[in-house]
């Protein structure tokens, strides 16, 4: 994974962040990573208002500009589940014979099982953009394309 793709993940965690905090979205149904460029998709009930998508990229970038500190650890399986509960797996299942998970946590904003490298802390991101939304009904999936500035 390059520098720009280790960066544009770890976006992928703020952003889901301020997805959840303004939409009220819980999980994330794909990811796409590309470069310096993004796409979350989340179940959504509703497609956001514009009003709405401004301060979900506002949200992003005021924990992208506070320096939030992006932790990693591996947890047993068991105790990550009682300790953070199930959505740390989104819509990604996990084998039942995996005893270890690798969390990754940005306190007070995300936390996730994920295998992918992140940033140490997140003003090593850069400036997100939402460039663009798609809210396929039909699924209930909201997608959010975005971009990091460099």
């Amino acid at each position: 994974m390059s520098d720009a793709e280790t960066r544009t993940h770890s976006a992928l965690h703020v952003l889901k962040g301020a997805a959840q905090k303004v939409l009220g979205t819980n999980l994330t149904a794909s990811v796409y990573v590309s470069g310096e460029r993004g796409r979350l998709t989340v179940q959504a009930l509703r497609k956001p208002t514009p009003e709405e998508l401004g301060t979900v990229e506002q949200e992003a970038n005021a924990v992208v500009r506070e320096g939030a500190e992006v932790l990693e650890f591996e947890m047993e399986k068991e105790e990550a589940e009682k300790h953070f509960g199930d959505e740390i797996y989104d819509m990604f299942p996990v084998r039942k014979e995996v005893p270890m998970l690798r969390i990754v946590r940005i306190p007070d904003w995300n936390v996730n099982c994920c295998r992918e490298k992140h940033v140490e802390n997140t003003s090593q991101i850069g400036e997100i953009r939402l460039e663009g939304t798609r809210f396929r009904n039909n699924k209930r999936l909201l997608e959010i394309s975005f971009r990091l500035l460099t």
